[in-house]
């Protein structure tokens, strides 16, 4: 077996070749600008190999074309493979030499590999979520200039069709004005291009995924956040417990230790950010629709903020999320005897 470090950059890899020894066989770099030169260094390499990278933002073009040239691929997870790094090999520098001899023997953290479909439906879904997230600080923006200057409306919705009319009919001055008609004009080409992706995602959603129909019994939960779960999950098995499943969304308090006490701080953000995003903001409808949720989580506003509230709900979200993809059977609204402080986790009658 040959195994293969591959030190991803922007603009080339730094690699290194060898055997089962460990002895080197070969270092190089290739520029990723001549694909063609890749794909007959990759194509020389004496069979069976595996070529091992790290899980960079920008990994999908090149595990392809490794796959194409026959080369069994593994993405090694970052944070893992420096702890790991330090601790057997001594060193915090990951480059092609640490990962190929993590690989070689047996102690390489990998990171999930979703099959293709799924990435190109992350893809989407992602896009999505980024063009969501645009409208959300214009609105703000909008919410900014007008409480600026002591703008007072009546109502809930301020960019529905009356809203949008109400501040299209503002007297104001005219450097708040032109700003404020801009942001409506980038929220009104935003509205459109969410419309459009969200149509192009419905063309490649599976309607007839059982899993997708039992997420959308979570209060909050519709048909693309439910199959942006699904995408973003992958298989549940690889998580043997709820907590699993939450670290690796970053829904979990961070932790330090000082003087002999351990310190819990806000939750760590180390994780996969969308399944977080998709959960917040979740989180405002479910608390209408679910009692008990609404409990918990105005009983935490008082004492924590909202922010905090609105995390704990998140989590409890995710933890129903894993039973019910765990167990095939639909979301249970719980009573509001059930909902303790103490146990962030939803219960969901285990």
């Amino acid at each position: 077996m040959i195994h293969v470090g591959l030190d991803m950059h922007k603009r080339y890899s730094r690699l290194e070749v060898m055997d089962d020894s460990g002895k080197v066989l070969d270092k190089n770099i290739l520029y990723h600008e001549n694909k063609e030169e890749m794909r007959k260094y990759f194509s020389s390499i004496e069979k069976p190999a595996t070529v091992t990278m790290e899980a960079t933002r920008s990994w999908y073009w090149l595990y392809e074309l490794l796959e194409e040239e026959g080369l069994n691929v593994k993405l090694a997870h970052p944070l893992k493979t420096k702890l790991i790094g330090e601790a057997k090999i001594k060193t915090d520098s990951i480059d092609a030499h640490v990962l190929a001899q993590l690989e070689r023997t047996g102690f390489l953290p990998e990171s999930y590999i979703p099959p293709k479909e799924v990435r190109e439906q992350r893809e989407l879904l992602r896009y999505r979520i980024m063009l969501v997230s645009t409208r959300t600080r214009v609105k703000n923006r909008v919410h900014d200039i007008i409480d600026k200057l002591g703008v007072v409306h009546p109502f809930s919705d301020l960019f529905g069709k009356k809203g949008i009319d109400f501040l299209k009919s503002l007297s104001l001055p005219s450097t708040y004005k032109e700003e404020l008609n801009r942001c409506i004009e980038i929220i009104d080409f935003l509205n459109l291009k969410i419309k459009e992706v969200e149509k192009d995602i419905m063309k490649i959603l599976k309607k007839d995924d059982e899993r997708a129909k039992l997420l959308m019994t979570i209060p909050g939960v519709g048909k693309i956040t439910a199959f942006l779960l699904l995408s973003e999950i992958g298989d549940i098995d690889r998580f043997n417990s709820s907590k699993k499943l939450c670290s690796y969304a970053g829904i979990v308090a961070g932790t330090h230790q000082t003087g002999g006490k351990e310190y819990h701080t806000s939750i760590t953000k180390q994780g996969d950010k969308y399944i977080r995003w998709s959960l917040i903001e979740s989180t405002q409808i479910a608390i209408r629709k679910d009692p008990a949720l609404y409990a918990f989580y105005e009983k935490l506003k008082r004492t924590k903020g909202s922010g905090v509230a609105i995390v704990a709900v998140a989590r409890k979200l995710l933890v129903a999320v894993y039973h019910i993809l765990k167990n095939g059977e639909p979301y249970k609204y719980n009573s509001l005897s059930k909902i303790h402080m103490s146990k962030p986790a939803l219960d969901h009658g285990h």
